[in-house]
């Protein structure tokens, strides 16, 4: 049993087990009393009392701690907060944040809160109620805007590169040591606005999310439900030290770009226990578009993303498409991913550069069930809308190697089941100036949907189709198969095109 964090209401802990993401309903007792029985691998307590000792017994593990202490509970009530889901509670759930001291507690308690935009401060918690939901004003106008366009300490950032966007419904610039945690709501409620209305038009300015953070460290997010995002879901940026335990998100499947959780930038993250279901990637990393990388010079590094569920989306886990900064470090791990398009998703193209690279990657203990297409690896990335069409970006003619070519570096997959894959077990599709160079895979069964209908594996602006495919290699160096199956695929396992070894 491992202790992954502490605060003042709640435990969160991981129980040691090779099945990914869920448990076997082991008994739960707390200071000898059943509480309840642990169906996932991590588990989180609530309602506790601070500065208070517990012990909590899961089979044969024990382990004792202590909760933290709180200078101060504010219930957000005696702000005279209505709590009605009429009224606008944002003067004074802000009020409440403002006067808190150091190590405070802001307490939500049962109710519906209707705000624009909150901004947190350093060494406070804020604890939602189960019951508790923070409502999100659908009118843009009712929100700040965070400027982008500015040369003076730029806050707006939208797609990996400054542009002006509206504040988010929890903003937490230069801040430490904040907790957020509880088994309430944030609802950002977007399909009741304009949000996805013409949603590659700013329209004043690019849209915000349910939780971002920028400059800031320390952070823990635990056991929340973020539902009906403006965009992405959670969007920690140029930070570090950042816990994501046993939240659900979950966005509508046919709302554009409304990701999960995207680390921007950040070094040393953790996302634990979460269930993620959206419209679009669920968990998607990404260091900033070529302009950005060469200003900041930052990447995304030291990632774990362990015992999550992921049930639809386009892809589990992305890298992409802004990673001009690099990604490195990164591990996933005991997780299911059910219904997506994709499983492991990379994407990238001429244009992102290799100021940073892509590199020291590892998948293991990984089931994927009814994913499309397990792993994509794709350099020709057509962002669709944004402009993606460009003949540079898609020509297969080799082209000069110069500061703007991509790079992606090693790639380590073991230890998979995925099942009812339906149109490839992976596809892989370097630059000829630019080949994939350094894959992995050992130990990993594909088997095939075979009442399924031939699909596009990968956005690409001259597509192509496929069913029931093995692995198609394009402009790939150096791909390692140990103990590969596939059972019940249509045509020759691997398919290599301008690819070596």
């Amino acid at each position: 049993m491992l202790l992954l964090y502490l605060s003042s209401r709640t435990v969160s802990i991981e129980l040691d087990s090779n099945n990914p993401f869920y448990h076997n309903g082991s008994k739960i007792y707390l200071n000898d009393n059943l509480i309840g029985h642990a169906n996932t691998n991590v588990i989180t307590l609530y309602d506790l009392e601070p500065d208070t000792k517990y012990n909590l017994k899961i089979d044969n593990d024990f382990v004792s701690f202590k909760t933290k202490s709180e200078t101060a509970c504010f219930n957000i009530k005696s702000f005279n907060a209505a709590g009605d889901g009429i009224t606008d509670d944002t003067s004074k759930i802000q009020s409440a944040i403002s006067t808190a001291p150091k190590g405070a507690l802001i307490y939500i308690p049962e109710g519906t809160y209707l705000v624009s935009s909150l901004y947190l401060k350093s060494d406070i918690s804020i604890y939602l109620e189960k019951g508790a939901t923070i409502l999100a004003q659908t009118e843009r106008k009712c929100y700040p805007v965070h400027p982008g366009l500015t040369d003076e300490h730029p806050i707006g950032i939208w797609e990996g590169t400054e542009q002006d966007n509206f504040a988010s419904i929890f903003n937490l610039i230069d801040v430490k040591n904040v907790d957020i945690i509880g088994e309430g709501t944030i609802d950002g409620q977007a399909e009741n606005g304009d949000w996805y209305i013409d949603h590659r038009n700013p329209r004043i300015a690019w849209r915000g999310h349910l939780l971002f953070t920028e400059r800031s460290e320390n952070i823990h997010i635990i056991g929340l439900n973020f539902y009906h995002s403006q965009s992405w879901s959670i969007h920690p940026y140029m930070s570090e030290n950042i816990d994501i335990i046993n939240v659900n998100i979950k966005n509508n499947p046919h709302m554009p770009t409304t990701d999960g959780i995207d680390p921007d930038c950040i070094k040393h993250m953790r996302i634990l226990g979460s269930t993620i279901s959206v419209g679009d990637d669920c968990i998607a990393i990404k260091s900033g578009t070529y302009k950005h990388a060469l200003k900041y010079k930052a990447s995304s590094s030291d990632i774990l993303i362990r015992n999550n569920l992921m049930i639809e989306g386009h892809g589990g886990v992305v890298f992409g498409s802004e990673l001009s900064g690099g990604i490195n470090n990164i591990i996933v791990t005991n997780c299911v991913f059910k219904n997506t398009d994709r499983g492991l998703r990379i994407k990238t193209r001429r244009g992102r550069g290799h100021i940073g690279t892509i590199n020291n990657i590892k998948f293991d203990n990984i089931i994927m069930d009814g994913v499309k297409t397990p792993f994509v690896i794709n350099m020709y990335y057509n962002m669709g809308d944004k402009g993606g069409h460009d003949e540079y970006a898609w020509t297969k003619k080799k082209l000069p190697f110069n500061e703007l070519t991509p790079v992606l570096g090693d790639f380590e997959f073991s230890n998979m089941n995925c099942t009812n894959v339906e149109y490839a077990a992976g596809v892989f599709l370097g630059l000829p100036e630019s080949k994939i160079d350094g894959i992995k895979l050992k130990n990993i069964k594909f088997s095939y949907n075979n009442n399924c209908s031939e699909g596009s594996p990968a956005m690409i602006e001259h597509n192509f189709k496929l069913k029931n495919a093995g692995i198609y290699a394009s402009n790939c160096v150096n791909i390692s198969f140990n103990d590969v199956e596939f059972s019940g695929i249509i045509g020759e396992e691997i398919i290599r095109e301008e690819s070596d070894n």
